[in-house]
């Protein structure tokens, strides 16, 4: 069952893998693109964060309304005392035992708020403020505070003589004043009229909430929609920094109670109108970043996609079989795809030979187990079909060919099971040395082994599986007749190298190339499987290690490396 779901949960298509699941899962391509559209989008996304900007602007203009009321107020309140203005023809008391004005908002905070709680806070000596000063912070919120409509018109109305004369001394102050400040200025008297200010002269303001405020005492100000007198800019809908004007009221307060309200408006710098007046270098910025965005992706086509779309071709390629698939790619890109198509390029080829060898050793397998069986097949058939007409020697003889032949192929099978194992083997960190795994052996009567260096270096093998390399090397030796096994042990870099010699009769030229062949001998006839090298090769690789066929001025030696333990 647990086979049935695992399958369920995969599919195949032709010509791709089994292995490939079914989830939708996008194209390398298509992640890029989406990454390069992002990062091409951010600097838009940009500009809606602008309105943090645009409301430090806000609070900006708001402070340079504040000084600039603060300063025309002064100046009207010294006016309105050189006039002997006072008593009845003066406002509304001042609230606050200080007489510090107070700040309302808008319609979300009630503009009419008494924050003369606030204001005393603010002169507090224990903040290092002197008690004489009567600062006035921003707070206008372009994010917060609602943006009221356009300021209401003025109504006809008329001023107090001694206030008008004081607001044409100073019409031309606020006029030179306006010209550089780019402010709008209303000098209104106690009851809301404007006595300097342009075309308002003579109009009541007193209806307008900001204003209403500063005639009770308390410092107002708020955000209202502005009349435009140009055209708006093509990205104006981003902001609304850029249709508000910041409109602030002061009270002017001579001996308690107020004397008047500076009316002071202006509209904010706005950073959307600064990049349209800057459109060709905002341009060249956009060009800029199109232009890196390309880069990057014609950078990440030829590095990582462009290798891997070739990768994959080659995969494909050398899984349909063919052979001359199996090279470098033409381009790598980067380090690491170069050692990923180096490893993937290693393996195939790996399992190519092993395909190879398998196919070889298969070949090998059937002709060695075919001759024994057509040997002990044919005697058979004679021993049935001969019948009583066969003598007892001759009987005798193909009795003995079938136990030989089967003795041989039992040989066989116990060799090749030999060789799997060895192929298979997995090291489990035993080590030994070369004089413990000769201990294992039993006595050898007809030559002498001696180890002269080494004998006691540990190296990382097992001692069964070094007393079987030894035992197939010393019995190589003995049976082409030699009479002495000489083993010395040496070690270097962390490997240790284990030369085995003998003063037999050594091994021709012709048959160097070709010891370490599965099924390759020149004792066939004497019972010899050629199979002794290869369970030495397939056990010194089990465990990193190599064995090699070294020149040698008499008989036959071998190098064996292995890790020293």
């Amino acid at each position: 069952m647990r086979l049935t779901a695992s399958r369920k949960s995969f599919g195949s298509k032709p010509g791709g893998s089994k292995w490939v699941g079914r989830k939708w899962r996008p194209r390398l391509a298509t992640v890029v693109v989406a990454i390069l559209i992002l990062v091409m989008a951010l600097p838009l996304v940009g500009l809606f964060f602008f309105r943090l900007y645009e409301n430090q602007l806000i609070r900006q203009t708001e402070a340079e309304l504040i000084a600039q009321g603060a300063a025309i107020a002064a100046i009207y309140a010294q006016e309105v005392r050189d006039a002997g203005i006072a008593g009845e023809k003066l406002g509304a008391p001042m609230p606050g035992a200080n007489g510090g004005a107070s700040r309302s908002g808008d319609q979300g905070r009630n503009i009419d708020r008494d924050r003369s709680v606030d204001r005393d806070r603010s002169i507090d000596p224990d903040r290092g403020i002197d008690p004489g000063y009567r600062p006035i912070e921003p707070e206008l919120d372009l994010a917060s505070d609602y943006v009221l409509a356009t300021r209401p018109a003025g109504t006809p109305a008329t001023a107090d003589p001694a206030f008008a004369a004081i607001g044409a001394r100073l019409s031309g102050i606020l006029d030179a004043t306006q010209k550089t400040t780019l402010a709008g200025f209303r000098l209104l008297d106690p009851r809301g009229v404007v006595i300097a200010g342009r075309d308002e002269i003579g109009q009541s303001l007193a209806g307008v909430e900001e204003v209403r405020t500063a005639l009770a005492g308390r410092y107002a100000s708020a955000l209202r929609l502005r009349i435009p007198n140009q055209p708006a800019p093509p990205l104006y809908s981003v902001s609304r920094g850029t249709k508000v004007r910041v409109f602030v009221a002061l009270p002017v307060a001579v001996g308690g109670q107020v004397a008047g309200v500076v009316y002071v408006s202006r509209t904010p710098n706005n950073i959307v109108k600064h990049l349209y007046g800057e459109r060709g270098k905002v341009t060249l910025a956009a060009i800029a970043i199109l232009g890196g965005t390309l880069l990057i992706g014609l950078v990440f086509l030829r590095t990582v996609s462009r290798p891997i779309y070739a990768l994959i071709d080659r995969t494909q390629r050398i899984a349909a079989g063919e052979r001359d698939a199996i090279r470098p790619l033409d381009h790598h890109g980067t380090r690491e795809m170069a050692e990923l198509s180096a490893a993937f390029l290693d393996m195939a080829e790996k399992l190519q030979a092993r395909s190879d060898s398998i196919q070889t050793f298969a070949t090998h397998v059937s002709h060695e187990l075919k001759s024994p069986l057509t040997a002990i097949q044919g005697a058979a058939e004679l021993l049935r079909d001969s019948g009583s007409a066969m003598d007892d020697d001759e009987r005798r003889r193909f009795s003995n060919n079938i136990v030989t032949d089967a003795g041989r192929l039992n040989l066989l099978v116990r060799r090749l099971l030999d060789l799997a194992r060895a192929e298979n083997l997995a090291p489990r960190g035993e080590s030994t040395s070369v004089g413990a795994a000769l201990a294992l052996l039993p006595a050898e009567t007809r030559l002498a082994v001696e180890v002269e260096a080494g004998g006691d270096l540990a190296l990382r093998i097992s001692a069964e599986n070094a007393a079987i390399v030894l035992a197939n090397l010393i019995d190589n030796s003995a049976r082409h007749g030699a009479t002495l096994v000489s083993i010395t042990v040496a070690s270097a870099g962390g490997m240790a190298s284990v030369l085995v010699g003998d003063d037999g009769a050594g091994i021709s030229p012709s048959n160097r190339a070709r010891i370490f062949e599965p099924f390759f001998t020149t004792r066939r006839e004497t019972g010899g499987t050629g199979m002794g090298l290869g369970i030495v090769l397939a056990l010194l690789k089990a465990h990193d290690g190599m064995i090699r066929l070294v020149d040698s001025a008499r008989g036959t030696r071998f190098e064996i490396v292995l890790p020293v333990a």
